[in-house]
């Protein structure tokens, strides 16, 4: 039993540190927002 949740610990530790890693990797995945306006003509029949 001991030895399973020792194993239990090192897995959810190295899971932590590869999802600490791959954040650090992609940074912020924030969008990215800009304003754009374009002129519109509207003809009515």
């Amino acid at each position: 039993m001991r030895k399973f949740f020792g194993r239990l610990l090192l897995m959810t530790f190295a899971l932590g540190l590869v999802g600490f890693v791959a954040f650090a990797y992609v940074g912020d995945l924030s969008p990215h927002y800009a304003d754009v306006s374009e002129k519109v003509t509207l003809t009515l029949k």
